[in-house]
Protein backbone atom coordinates (compact mmCIF):
# COMPACT_ATOMS: atom_id res chain seq x y z
CA UNK A 1 0.00 0.00 0.00
CA UNK A 2 1.60 3.66 -1.02
CA UNK A 3 2.06 5.97 1.78
CA UNK A 4 -0.37 8.49 -0.33
CA UNK A 5 -3.11 6.06 -0.04
CA UNK A 6 -2.60 5.38 3.53
CA UNK A 7 -2.54 8.69 4.08
CA UNK A 8 -5.81 9.64 2.39
CA UNK A 9 -7.93 6.53 4.03
CA UNK A 10 -6.68 8.09 7.50
CA UNK A 11 -8.07 11.53 7.01
CA UNK A 12 -11.00 10.88 5.28
CA UNK A 13 -11.64 8.60 8.71
CA UNK A 14 -10.31 12.04 10.61
CA UNK A 15 -12.32 14.25 8.89
CA UNK A 16 -15.51 11.81 9.71
CA UNK A 17 -14.02 12.29 13.44
CA UNK A 18 -14.12 16.04 13.38
CA UNK A 19 -17.65 16.43 11.87
CA UNK A 20 -18.64 14.55 14.49
CA UNK A 21 -17.04 16.51 17.00
CA UNK A 22 -18.72 19.51 15.77
CA UNK A 23 -22.36 18.43 15.03
CA UNK A 24 -23.50 15.89 17.34
CA UNK A 25 -24.32 17.09 21.14
CA UNK A 26 -22.63 15.25 24.34
CA UNK A 27 -24.88 12.36 24.87
CA UNK A 28 -26.42 11.74 28.47
CA UNK A 29 -25.23 9.96 30.49
CA UNK A 30 -22.02 9.37 31.32
CA UNK A 31 -20.28 11.92 28.45
CA UNK A 32 -22.48 14.58 29.42
CA UNK A 33 -21.70 13.81 32.88
CA UNK A 34 -17.97 14.01 32.27
CA UNK A 35 -18.69 17.29 30.16
CA UNK A 36 -20.54 18.86 33.06
CA UNK A 37 -18.02 17.98 35.49
CA UNK A 38 -14.89 19.30 33.22
CA UNK A 39 -17.00 22.42 33.28
CA UNK A 40 -17.59 22.42 37.11
CA UNK A 41 -13.79 21.53 37.90
CA UNK A 42 -12.88 25.16 35.71
CA UNK A 43 -15.19 26.73 37.31
CA UNK A 44 -14.20 25.73 40.74
CA UNK A 45 -10.20 25.01 40.04
CA UNK A 46 -10.76 22.13 42.10
CA UNK A 47 -8.31 20.19 40.96
CA UNK A 48 -7.29 17.18 43.16
CA UNK A 49 -11.27 17.11 45.07
CA UNK A 50 -13.66 16.04 42.13
CA UNK A 51 -17.11 17.19 42.20
CA UNK A 52 -20.10 16.37 40.34
CA UNK A 53 -22.77 19.33 40.34
CA UNK A 54 -21.25 19.86 44.34
CA UNK A 55 -21.06 16.94 45.42
CA UNK A 56 -18.19 14.44 46.20
CA UNK A 57 -17.29 12.30 43.40
CA UNK A 58 -15.51 9.03 43.48
CA UNK A 59 -16.60 6.72 40.13
CA UNK A 60 -13.88 7.93 37.76
CA UNK A 61 -10.13 9.21 37.87
CA UNK A 62 -9.13 13.01 37.33
CA UNK A 63 -7.26 12.69 34.01
CA UNK A 64 -10.05 13.35 32.03
CA UNK A 65 -11.83 16.25 33.96
CA UNK A 66 -8.09 17.31 34.04
CA UNK A 67 -7.44 17.81 30.19
CA UNK A 68 -10.94 18.37 29.33
CA UNK A 69 -11.26 21.29 31.68
CA UNK A 70 -7.71 22.85 30.34
CA UNK A 71 -9.22 22.36 27.08
CA UNK A 72 -12.44 24.02 28.01
CA UNK A 73 -10.59 27.13 29.36
CA UNK A 74 -8.41 27.52 26.57
CA UNK A 75 -11.28 27.06 24.16
CA UNK A 76 -14.41 27.72 25.59
CA UNK A 77 -17.30 25.64 27.27
CA UNK A 78 -17.97 23.63 23.56
CA UNK A 79 -18.84 20.15 23.06
CA UNK A 80 -15.83 19.83 20.60
CA UNK A 81 -13.48 21.28 23.66
CA UNK A 82 -14.57 18.90 25.86
CA UNK A 83 -13.69 15.91 23.26
CA UNK A 84 -10.45 17.23 21.70
CA UNK A 85 -8.17 15.86 24.78
CA UNK A 86 -9.72 12.35 24.26
CA UNK A 87 -9.77 12.66 20.30
CA UNK A 88 -6.07 13.61 20.23
CA UNK A 89 -5.17 10.52 22.81
CA UNK A 90 -7.31 8.24 20.29
CA UNK A 91 -5.29 9.68 17.24
CA UNK A 92 -2.11 8.96 19.41
CA UNK A 93 -3.14 5.46 20.28
CA UNK A 94 -3.70 4.91 16.49
CA UNK A 95 -0.55 6.22 15.56
CA UNK A 96 1.10 3.71 18.42
CA UNK A 97 -0.60 0.63 16.54
CA UNK A 98 0.99 1.70 13.38
CA UNK A 99 4.09 2.17 15.38
CA UNK A 100 4.17 -0.92 17.38
CA UNK A 101 3.58 -3.10 14.26
CA UNK A 102 5.71 -1.85 12.48
CA UNK A 103 8.26 -3.41 15.17
CA UNK A 104 7.33 -6.69 14.19
CA UNK A 105 5.67 -6.91 11.06
CA UNK A 106 6.14 -5.45 7.33
CA UNK A 107 4.99 -1.91 6.34
CA UNK A 108 1.41 -2.67 4.75
CA UNK A 109 0.57 -4.90 7.65
CA UNK A 110 0.83 -2.01 10.02
CA UNK A 111 -0.69 0.27 7.55
CA UNK A 112 -3.62 -2.20 7.58
CA UNK A 113 -3.66 -2.14 11.35
CA UNK A 114 -4.05 1.51 11.65
CA UNK A 115 -6.46 1.83 9.13
CA UNK A 116 -8.57 -1.05 10.47
CA UNK A 117 -8.39 0.64 13.98
CA UNK A 118 -9.32 3.75 12.48
CA UNK A 119 -12.39 2.97 10.68
CA UNK A 120 -13.92 0.43 13.23
CA UNK A 121 -17.76 1.38 14.45
CA UNK A 122 -16.58 1.87 17.92
CA UNK A 123 -13.65 4.12 17.15
CA UNK A 124 -16.46 6.52 15.16
CA UNK A 125 -18.65 6.26 18.16
CA UNK A 126 -15.88 7.31 20.41
CA UNK A 127 -15.36 9.94 18.91
CA UNK A 128 -18.23 11.60 20.22
CA UNK A 129 -19.50 9.73 22.64
CA UNK A 130 -16.34 10.33 24.62
CA UNK A 131 -15.95 8.81 28.08
CA UNK A 132 -12.56 7.29 29.56
CA UNK A 133 -12.13 5.03 27.47
CA UNK A 134 -11.44 7.26 24.60
CA UNK A 135 -8.51 8.09 25.67
CA UNK A 136 -7.19 5.30 27.81
CA UNK A 137 -7.18 3.45 24.46
CA UNK A 138 -4.47 5.91 23.72
CA UNK A 139 -2.57 5.94 26.85
CA UNK A 140 -2.54 2.13 26.56
CA UNK A 141 -1.17 1.41 23.05
CA UNK A 142 1.22 4.01 23.43
CA UNK A 143 2.67 2.27 26.86
CA UNK A 144 2.53 -1.11 24.60
CA UNK A 145 4.60 0.30 21.77
CA UNK A 146 6.95 2.01 24.29
CA UNK A 147 7.44 -1.31 25.98
CA UNK A 148 7.91 -3.42 22.83
CA UNK A 149 10.64 -0.71 21.56
CA UNK A 150 12.35 -0.91 24.99
CA UNK A 151 12.69 -4.63 25.25
CA UNK A 152 13.43 -4.48 22.06
CA UNK A 153 16.20 -1.81 21.83
CA UNK A 154 16.86 -1.06 25.13
CA UNK A 155 16.69 2.68 24.55
CA UNK A 156 15.74 4.34 28.11
CA UNK A 157 13.91 7.01 26.46
CA UNK A 158 10.66 4.40 25.89
CA UNK A 159 11.31 2.66 29.32
CA UNK A 160 10.78 6.51 30.95
CA UNK A 161 7.44 6.75 28.21
CA UNK A 162 6.17 3.29 28.65
CA UNK A 163 5.56 3.67 32.56
CA UNK A 164 4.71 7.39 32.26
CA UNK A 165 1.92 6.32 29.61
CA UNK A 166 0.60 3.40 32.31
CA UNK A 167 0.77 6.40 35.05
CA UNK A 168 -1.50 7.80 32.61
CA UNK A 169 -3.49 5.02 31.67
CA UNK A 170 -4.36 4.85 35.60
CA UNK A 171 -5.08 7.87 36.01
CA UNK A 172 -7.76 7.59 33.66
CA UNK A 173 -9.64 4.37 34.44
CA UNK A 174 -7.51 2.83 37.03
CA UNK A 175 -5.45 -0.07 37.35
CA UNK A 176 -6.79 -2.09 34.03
CA UNK A 177 -4.21 0.59 32.57
CA UNK A 178 -1.21 -1.40 34.30
CA UNK A 179 -3.06 -4.52 33.93
CA UNK A 180 -3.16 -4.61 30.51
CA UNK A 181 0.40 -4.81 29.74
CA UNK A 182 0.81 -7.56 31.82
CA UNK A 183 -1.50 -9.55 30.12
CA UNK A 184 0.22 -8.61 27.10
CA UNK A 185 3.71 -9.55 27.97
CA UNK A 186 3.86 -12.30 30.15
CA UNK A 187 2.36 -14.59 27.27
CA UNK A 188 5.30 -13.16 24.70
CA UNK A 189 7.42 -13.73 26.97
CA UNK A 190 6.74 -17.36 28.12
CA UNK A 191 5.92 -18.02 24.49
CA UNK A 192 9.32 -16.79 23.50
CA UNK A 193 11.23 -19.20 26.46
CA UNK A 194 12.57 -15.61 27.77
CA UNK A 195 12.39 -15.76 31.52
CA UNK A 196 14.83 -13.60 32.02
CA UNK A 197 12.64 -10.69 31.29
CA UNK A 198 10.39 -11.35 34.08
CA UNK A 199 13.07 -10.93 36.68
CA UNK A 200 14.78 -7.03 35.12
CA UNK A 201 15.69 -4.67 37.82
CA UNK A 202 14.22 -1.92 35.65
CA UNK A 203 10.69 -2.95 36.44
CA UNK A 204 11.01 -1.29 39.92
CA UNK A 205 12.10 2.02 38.97
CA UNK A 206 9.62 1.93 36.37
CA UNK A 207 7.28 1.32 39.09
CA UNK A 208 8.47 4.03 41.05
CA UNK A 209 7.85 6.32 37.98
CA UNK A 210 4.21 5.34 37.89
CA UNK A 211 3.71 5.54 41.78
CA UNK A 212 5.70 9.38 41.40
CA UNK A 213 3.25 10.63 38.57
CA UNK A 214 0.18 9.16 40.92
CA UNK A 215 1.37 11.43 43.73
CA UNK A 216 -1.05 13.97 42.71
CA UNK A 217 -4.24 11.72 42.20
CA UNK A 218 -3.69 10.40 45.42
CA UNK A 219 -3.21 13.15 47.33
CA UNK A 220 -6.52 14.16 46.40
CA UNK A 221 -8.44 10.98 47.06
CA UNK A 222 -6.61 10.75 50.75
CA UNK A 223 -8.04 14.69 51.43
CA UNK A 224 -11.39 14.05 50.04
CA UNK A 225 -12.13 10.73 51.38
CA UNK A 226 -9.63 9.31 53.79
CA UNK A 227 -9.58 12.73 55.89
CA UNK A 228 -13.19 12.54 56.05
CA UNK A 229 -14.54 8.58 56.12
CA UNK A 230 -18.34 7.78 55.42
CA UNK A 231 -19.28 9.61 52.21
CA UNK A 232 -22.10 7.53 50.54
CA UNK A 233 -21.28 6.70 47.22
CA UNK A 234 -23.96 4.28 45.23
CA UNK A 235 -25.56 3.69 49.07
CA UNK A 236 -22.39 2.49 50.54
CA UNK A 237 -20.38 4.57 53.23
CA UNK A 238 -16.76 5.11 51.67
CA UNK A 239 -14.26 4.75 54.45
CA UNK A 240 -11.02 5.33 52.04
CA UNK A 241 -11.01 6.93 48.90
CA UNK A 242 -7.08 5.49 48.03
CA UNK A 243 -8.68 1.67 49.26
CA UNK A 244 -11.41 2.18 46.42
CA UNK A 245 -9.95 3.53 43.24
CA UNK A 246 -6.61 1.08 43.91
CA UNK A 247 -9.00 -2.33 45.01
CA UNK A 248 -12.52 -1.64 45.01
CA UNK A 249 -13.74 0.25 41.72
CA UNK A 250 -11.76 -2.92 39.92
CA UNK A 251 -10.50 -6.00 41.55
CA UNK A 252 -13.99 -5.45 44.01
CA UNK A 253 -15.93 -6.32 40.41
CA UNK A 254 -14.43 -10.14 41.35
CA UNK A 255 -14.53 -10.33 44.85
CA UNK A 256 -17.90 -9.02 45.30
CA UNK A 257 -17.32 -5.52 46.74
CA UNK A 258 -18.06 -3.71 43.83
CA UNK A 259 -21.74 -2.42 43.94
CA UNK A 260 -22.34 -2.89 39.98
CA UNK A 261 -24.01 -6.37 38.86
CA UNK A 262 -25.15 -6.24 34.73
CA UNK A 263 -24.27 -7.99 31.67
CA UNK A 264 -21.96 -10.49 33.51
CA UNK A 265 -22.42 -13.48 31.04
CA UNK A 266 -18.88 -14.67 29.35
CA UNK A 267 -19.85 -13.61 25.49
CA UNK A 268 -21.27 -10.12 26.10
CA UNK A 269 -18.40 -8.34 25.00
CA UNK A 270 -17.93 -10.55 22.25
CA UNK A 271 -21.27 -10.14 21.27
CA UNK A 272 -21.39 -6.49 21.22
CA UNK A 273 -18.25 -6.29 18.99
CA UNK A 274 -20.22 -7.86 15.94
CA UNK A 275 -21.15 -4.59 16.17
CA UNK A 276 -18.22 -2.24 17.54
CA UNK A 277 -15.49 -3.59 15.47
CA UNK A 278 -17.51 -3.75 11.82
CA UNK A 279 -16.56 -3.94 9.28
CA UNK A 280 -13.59 -6.02 10.20
CA UNK A 281 -15.72 -8.46 13.13
CA UNK A 282 -15.69 -11.36 11.03
CA UNK A 283 -11.68 -11.06 9.89
CA UNK A 284 -10.98 -10.34 13.37
CA UNK A 285 -12.27 -13.73 14.20
CA UNK A 286 -10.78 -15.49 11.41
CA UNK A 287 -7.16 -14.13 12.15
CA UNK A 288 -7.97 -15.13 15.92
CA UNK A 289 -8.55 -18.71 14.53
CA UNK A 290 -5.47 -18.16 12.20
CA UNK A 291 -2.77 -17.20 14.64
CA UNK A 292 -3.83 -19.88 17.70
CA UNK A 293 -3.29 -22.22 14.45
CA UNK A 294 0.05 -21.36 13.97
CA UNK A 295 0.70 -21.18 17.60
CA UNK A 296 0.04 -24.52 18.37
CA UNK A 297 1.42 -26.00 15.25
CA UNK A 298 4.39 -24.60 16.29
CA UNK A 299 3.97 -26.23 19.54
CA UNK A 300 3.70 -23.37 22.13
CA UNK A 301 7.28 -21.14 20.94
CA UNK A 302 7.57 -18.57 18.75
CA UNK A 303 10.81 -16.95 17.41
CA UNK A 304 12.67 -13.92 17.71
CA UNK A 305 10.94 -12.13 15.40
CA UNK A 306 7.69 -12.79 16.13
CA UNK A 307 4.87 -11.81 18.80
CA UNK A 308 2.28 -12.60 20.89
CA UNK A 309 1.90 -9.51 22.22
CA UNK A 310 -1.04 -8.65 20.37
CA UNK A 311 -3.27 -11.97 20.25
CA UNK A 312 -2.21 -12.92 23.81
CA UNK A 313 -3.19 -9.60 25.20
CA UNK A 314 -6.52 -9.66 23.68
CA UNK A 315 -7.39 -13.02 24.75
CA UNK A 316 -6.54 -12.40 28.10
CA UNK A 317 -7.76 -9.02 28.91
CA UNK A 318 -11.19 -10.27 27.16
CA UNK A 319 -11.35 -13.29 29.29
CA UNK A 320 -10.64 -11.24 32.55
CA UNK A 321 -13.33 -8.86 32.00
CA UNK A 322 -15.70 -11.28 30.63
CA UNK A 323 -15.31 -12.63 34.39
CA UNK A 324 -16.50 -9.22 36.06
CA UNK A 325 -19.58 -9.17 37.78
CA UNK A 326 -20.32 -5.63 35.84
CA UNK A 327 -20.06 -5.27 32.23
CA UNK A 328 -20.60 -2.64 29.38
CA UNK A 329 -20.11 -2.78 25.34
CA UNK A 330 -17.52 0.11 26.01
CA UNK A 331 -15.32 -1.78 28.20
CA UNK A 332 -13.40 -3.92 25.51
CA UNK A 333 -12.49 -1.02 23.53
CA UNK A 334 -9.23 -0.63 25.80
CA UNK A 335 -7.73 -3.37 23.45
CA UNK A 336 -9.16 -3.11 20.22
CA UNK A 337 -6.08 -1.79 19.14
CA UNK A 338 -4.66 -5.47 19.42
CA UNK A 339 -7.82 -6.72 17.25
CA UNK A 340 -6.58 -4.32 15.09
CA UNK A 341 -3.19 -6.12 14.57
CA UNK A 342 -4.26 -9.66 14.70
CA UNK A 343 -7.33 -8.34 12.25
CA UNK A 344 -4.59 -6.84 9.78
CA UNK A 345 -2.89 -10.24 9.64
CA UNK A 346 -5.62 -12.10 8.05
CA UNK A 347 -6.63 -9.22 6.06
CA UNK A 348 -3.52 -9.71 4.71
CA UNK A 349 -3.15 -13.02 4.19
CA UNK A 350 -6.48 -13.08 2.53
CA UNK A 351 -6.81 -9.77 0.61
CA UNK A 352 -3.02 -9.79 -0.59
CA UNK A 353 -1.21 -12.88 -0.59
CA UNK A 354 -4.58 -14.53 -1.46
CA UNK A 355 -4.43 -17.53 0.59
CA UNK A 356 -7.59 -19.38 1.65
CA UNK A 357 -9.47 -18.40 -1.42
CA UNK A 358 -12.61 -20.49 -0.81
CA UNK A 359 -12.80 -18.68 3.08
CA UNK A 360 -12.23 -15.14 0.94
CA UNK A 361 -15.18 -15.47 -1.59
CA UNK A 362 -17.61 -16.51 1.14
CA UNK A 363 -16.02 -13.69 3.26
CA UNK A 364 -16.73 -11.43 0.04
CA UNK A 365 -20.35 -12.72 0.01
CA UNK A 366 -21.44 -12.30 3.46
CA UNK A 367 -19.87 -8.82 3.54
CA UNK A 368 -21.42 -7.61 0.33
CA UNK A 369 -24.68 -8.29 1.92
CA UNK A 370 -23.84 -7.22 5.55
CA UNK A 371 -22.36 -3.74 3.64
CA UNK A 372 -25.86 -3.76 1.17
CA UNK A 373 -28.23 -3.74 4.56
CA UNK A 374 -25.88 -0.95 6.42
CA UNK A 375 -26.53 1.18 3.43
CA UNK A 376 -30.26 0.55 3.23
CA UNK A 377 -30.39 1.22 7.11
CA UNK A 378 -28.60 4.62 6.33
CA UNK A 379 -30.72 5.76 3.61
CA UNK A 380 -33.58 4.72 6.22
CA UNK A 381 -32.27 6.84 9.00
CA UNK A 382 -31.75 9.68 6.71
CA UNK A 383 -35.55 9.59 4.96
CA UNK A 384 -37.68 8.02 7.38
CA UNK A 385 -37.48 9.26 11.14
CA UNK A 386 -36.46 12.63 10.71
CA UNK A 387 -38.09 13.80 7.62
CA UNK A 388 -36.61 17.60 8.15
CA UNK A 389 -32.94 15.98 7.90
CA UNK A 390 -31.13 18.64 5.06
CA UNK A 391 -31.63 16.74 1.28
CA UNK A 392 -28.18 16.85 0.60
CA UNK A 393 -27.68 14.78 3.34
CA UNK A 394 -30.19 11.88 1.98
CA UNK A 395 -28.63 13.00 -1.38
CA UNK A 396 -25.05 12.08 0.39
CA UNK A 397 -26.78 8.42 1.05
CA UNK A 398 -28.35 7.75 -1.66
CA UNK A 399 -24.66 8.23 -4.01
CA UNK A 400 -23.28 6.36 -1.06
CA UNK A 401 -25.40 3.20 -1.80
CA UNK A 402 -24.75 3.78 -5.55
CA UNK A 403 -21.04 4.44 -5.33
CA UNK A 404 -21.19 1.55 -3.36
CA UNK A 405 -22.51 -0.77 -6.22
CA UNK A 406 -19.76 1.01 -8.66
CA UNK A 407 -17.16 -0.45 -6.30
CA UNK A 408 -18.88 -3.84 -5.97
CA UNK A 409 -19.04 -4.36 -9.91
CA UNK A 410 -15.61 -2.40 -10.67
CA UNK A 411 -12.88 -4.31 -11.30
CA UNK A 412 -9.32 -3.35 -10.33
CA UNK A 413 -8.17 -0.82 -8.23
CA UNK A 414 -5.05 0.28 -5.37
CA UNK A 415 -6.56 -1.54 -2.59
CA UNK A 416 -8.50 -5.29 -2.86
CA UNK A 417 -12.13 -4.84 -3.62
CA UNK A 418 -13.17 -6.04 -0.45
CA UNK A 419 -11.43 -3.56 1.49
CA UNK A 420 -12.69 -0.56 -0.73
CA UNK A 421 -16.27 -1.65 0.02
CA UNK A 422 -15.81 -1.84 3.77
CA UNK A 423 -14.32 1.31 3.99
CA UNK A 424 -16.89 3.05 1.89
CA UNK A 425 -19.15 1.85 3.53
CA UNK A 426 -17.77 2.29 7.52
CA UNK A 427 -16.80 6.23 6.84
CA UNK A 428 -19.94 7.06 4.31
CA UNK A 429 -22.42 5.76 6.62
CA UNK A 430 -20.95 7.50 9.66
CA UNK A 431 -20.27 10.79 7.54
CA UNK A 432 -24.57 10.47 7.59
CA UNK A 433 -25.24 9.97 10.59
CA UNK A 434 -22.78 12.71 12.18
CA UNK A 435 -24.41 15.26 9.56
CA UNK A 436 -28.57 14.18 9.70
CA UNK A 437 -29.49 11.43 12.24
CA UNK A 438 -27.69 12.43 15.20
CA UNK A 439 -27.97 16.22 15.61
CA UNK A 440 -31.71 15.17 14.61
CA UNK A 441 -32.07 13.00 16.97
CA UNK A 442 -30.45 14.41 20.02
CA UNK A 443 -33.34 17.41 19.81
CA UNK A 444 -34.85 14.79 21.94
CA UNK A 445 -32.67 15.32 24.77
CA UNK A 446 -33.53 18.13 26.49
CA UNK A 447 -30.84 19.49 28.12
CA UNK A 448 -28.83 20.99 24.98
CA UNK A 449 -32.21 21.79 23.59
CA UNK A 450 -33.72 23.64 27.01
CA UNK A 451 -29.96 25.09 27.30
CA UNK A 452 -29.92 26.84 23.86
CA UNK A 453 -33.50 28.44 24.67
CA UNK A 454 -32.43 30.28 27.90
CA UNK A 455 -29.63 31.56 25.94
CA UNK A 456 -31.68 32.59 23.09
CA UNK A 457 -34.13 34.33 25.93
CA UNK A 458 -31.73 35.60 27.88
CA UNK A 459 -33.22 34.21 30.98
CA UNK A 460 -30.85 34.35 34.33
CA UNK A 461 -30.07 30.64 35.26
CA UNK A 462 -30.07 31.32 38.83
CA UNK A 463 -33.91 31.75 38.25
CA UNK A 464 -34.27 28.21 36.83
CA UNK A 465 -35.32 25.71 38.67
CA UNK A 466 -35.75 21.62 38.18
CA UNK A 467 -38.59 20.17 39.15
CA UNK A 468 -40.31 16.86 38.63
CA UNK A 469 -38.18 16.33 35.34
CA UNK A 470 -35.67 13.42 35.16
CA UNK A 471 -31.69 14.57 34.88
CA UNK A 472 -30.14 15.68 32.12
CA UNK A 473 -26.16 16.16 32.86
CA UNK A 474 -26.45 17.74 28.90
CA UNK A 475 -28.33 20.71 30.59
CA UNK A 476 -25.50 21.80 33.34
CA UNK A 477 -23.04 21.81 30.31
CA UNK A 478 -24.69 23.87 27.87
CA UNK A 479 -26.40 25.94 30.46
CA UNK A 480 -22.72 26.49 31.82
CA UNK A 481 -24.32 26.65 35.26
CA UNK A 482 -25.44 23.87 37.94
CA UNK A 483 -29.09 24.45 37.79
CA UNK A 484 -30.89 23.84 41.27
CA UNK A 485 -33.73 20.98 41.66
CA UNK A 486 -36.52 21.01 44.17
CA UNK A 487 -38.38 17.92 44.87
CA UNK A 488 -41.38 19.68 46.79
CA UNK A 489 -43.83 22.20 45.38
CA UNK A 490 -43.79 24.23 48.64
CA UNK A 491 -40.36 25.21 48.07
CA UNK A 492 -40.79 26.63 44.56
CA UNK A 493 -41.34 30.61 44.59
CA UNK A 494 -43.00 32.87 42.69
CA UNK A 495 -39.78 34.18 40.48
CA UNK A 496 -38.73 30.76 39.83
CA UNK A 497 -38.64 29.45 35.73
CA UNK A 498 -39.46 25.84 35.88
CA UNK A 499 -38.24 22.93 33.41
CA UNK A 500 -40.87 20.66 34.40
CA UNK A 501 -43.18 17.65 33.20
CA UNK A 502 -46.32 18.88 31.22
CA UNK A 503 -48.27 17.03 34.11
CA UNK A 504 -47.03 19.41 36.32
CA UNK A 505 -48.80 22.09 34.94
CA UNK A 506 -52.20 21.74 36.35
CA UNK A 507 -51.41 21.73 40.27
CA UNK A 508 -48.76 23.96 39.63
CA UNK A 509 -51.41 27.22 37.67
CA UNK A 510 -53.68 26.27 41.19
CA UNK A 511 -50.81 27.84 43.62
CA UNK A 512 -49.52 30.25 40.81
CA UNK A 513 -52.90 31.37 38.09
CA UNK A 514 -49.69 33.95 36.40
CA UNK A 515 -48.23 30.75 35.49
CA UNK A 516 -47.07 31.36 31.73
CA UNK A 517 -45.35 29.04 29.41
CA UNK A 518 -42.60 30.18 27.34
CA UNK A 519 -41.33 26.85 25.99
CA UNK A 520 -42.56 23.30 25.40
CA UNK A 521 -40.69 20.10 24.32
CA UNK A 522 -40.41 16.43 23.99
CA UNK A 523 -37.81 14.37 25.68
CA UNK A 524 -36.58 10.69 25.03
CA UNK A 525 -33.79 8.51 26.39
CA UNK A 526 -31.70 8.77 22.77
CA UNK A 527 -29.26 5.73 23.90
CA UNK A 528 -32.27 3.45 24.40
CA UNK A 529 -34.12 3.50 20.81
CA UNK A 530 -36.82 1.89 19.81
CA UNK A 531 -39.12 1.39 16.71
CA UNK A 532 -41.91 3.19 18.19
CA UNK A 533 -39.62 6.40 18.99
CA UNK A 534 -38.33 6.13 15.53
CA UNK A 535 -41.80 6.01 13.56
CA UNK A 536 -43.19 9.55 13.52
CA UNK A 537 -46.35 8.28 13.71
CA UNK A 538 -45.89 6.36 16.74
CA UNK A 539 -43.17 8.84 18.33
CA UNK A 540 -45.32 10.92 20.46
CA UNK A 541 -46.39 8.26 22.95
CA UNK A 542 -42.72 7.37 23.07
CA UNK A 543 -41.75 10.96 24.78
CA UNK A 544 -42.35 12.39 27.71
CA UNK A 545 -43.95 16.33 27.43
CA UNK A 546 -42.48 19.16 29.29
CA UNK A 547 -42.01 22.80 29.82
CA UNK A 548 -40.38 25.77 30.85
CA UNK A 549 -42.36 28.06 32.44
CA UNK A 550 -42.52 31.47 34.69
CA UNK A 551 -44.32 31.09 37.83
CA UNK A 552 -45.27 34.91 38.25
CA UNK A 553 -46.03 34.83 34.44
CA UNK A 554 -42.49 37.68 33.81
CA UNK A 555 -39.40 35.84 32.47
Amino acid sequence: MNNRLFGFVLSACVVVYIISMWQIPVIDIDAAQYASMSREMMENGSYLKLYDLGFDYLDKPPMLFWLSSLSLSFFGVFDWAYRLPSVLMLLLGIYATYQFTLLFYQRTIAQLAAIILASSQAVFLMVHDVRCDTMLLGWVMFSLWQLAAWYETNQWKHFFLAFAAIAGGMMTKGPIALMIPVFAFVPHFMLRREWKQFFRWQYIPGLLIVAILLIPMSIGLYQQFDLEPGKVFHGRAIQSGLRFYYWTQSFGRYTGENVFNEMNHFTFLLENMLWSFLPWILFFLVGLWLVIRQLIQQKCRIGKEEEWISAGGFIITYCILARSQAQLPHYIFVVLPLAAITTARAVYTLLFEKKYPRLTRVLFWIHTVIFLLLWAAAIVLMVWPFPEIHWLVKLISIFGLLLYGWVLFKPGGSLPKLMRMALLTVIGVNLCLATGFYPHLLQYQFGNTVAKVLDEKKIRKERVILYNIDESRALHFYGKHIFQRKTDSLSLQSGDILITRKESLSALQQRFPKLNTIFEGAYYGVSMLSLPFLNPQTRSKETVPYVLVVLNGQP
